[in-house]
């Protein structure tokens, strides 16, 4: 998923999901945006999971402690000069789920008419 980052190395990345199971390791260019990554994680979601995203806008990705963005690429969501990773990063995949379907509401049923009066009678 390299996509031309104007001479800058490519970064391993491994996806972490909440149950320990991992989404790679993968070379990703240092220009991909946090969008991307996150398209390129819902592609590859492991099947049979209990959770599963539907939509980019239900994954987020942490990167040491930190929720990156969507609009900001790989280099501007991470301090590179700071870090040198001996093997590949590790991002925290985070998935919203999704809210139980509203039931829509029943009318109430309709009540028989009131009687009008007494309900006496006459022999």
């Amino acid at each position: 998923m390299a996509s031309g980052g104007g001479g800058m190395e490519a970064v391993e990345v491994r996806f972490r999901l909440d149950d320990g199971s991992d989404i790679g390791p993968s070379m990703h260019d240092q220009a991909t945006t946090v969008t991307a990554l996150k398209e390129f994680v819902l592609a590859r979601w492991p099947q049979g999971k209990e959770i599963a995203p539907r939509t980019v806008n239900d994954v987020t990705i942490i990167n040491a402690g930190q929720v990156l963005e969507n609009n900001r690429t790989l280099a501007e969501s991470r301090n590179l000069a700071a870090e040198s990773p001996v093997g590949p990063i590790t991002m925290h995949i985070v998935v919203r789920r999704s809210r139980p379907e509203r039931r829509v509401k029943q009318p109430p049923k309709a009540r028989p008419p009131e009687r009008i009066g007494c309900g006496c009678t006459i022999l």
